[in-house]
């Protein structure tokens, strides 16, 4: 996968841009990223946000390295699909994203 194929399929499964980085939340605080994919020049790093406040990494994948599912599109290669609970923060972010577009006042009325 490129930079560009992770950010778009990123930004079209929950993730949002915080920071400058793309980032999953937890639903209590929509505004204050946990999860963030750091997306340098060759590599993406996810990164987790401990309790303290401190980011740490926990995968780093050369672009090169990471696959996209042929069925789903998921990227294969960060661990992002092996890290427990993360599916479920993901869909929460997903589902939070898909519900705060349809709230959202129509334009053009």
């Amino acid at each position: 996968m490129t930079k560009d194929e992770l950010t778009a399929w990123a930004l079209k499964n929950g993730w949002q841009e915080i920071a400058g980085h793309l980032s999953l939340t937890k639903p209590s605080r929509p505004a204050e990223a946990i999860v963030r994919l750091v997306l340098k020049g060759t590599v993406a790093n996810l990164e987790i946000k401990k309790p303290a406040g401190k980011w740490e990494k926990v995968a780093s994948a050369s672009y090169s390295k990471l696959e996209a599912d042929p069925d789903t599109g998921f990227p294969r290669g960060l661990g992002l699909d092996t890290i427990s609970g993360f599916s479920m923060l993901m869909e929460d972010n997903k589902n939070r994203a898909v519900f705060a577009k349809m709230s959202a006042p129509k334009s053009g009325n």
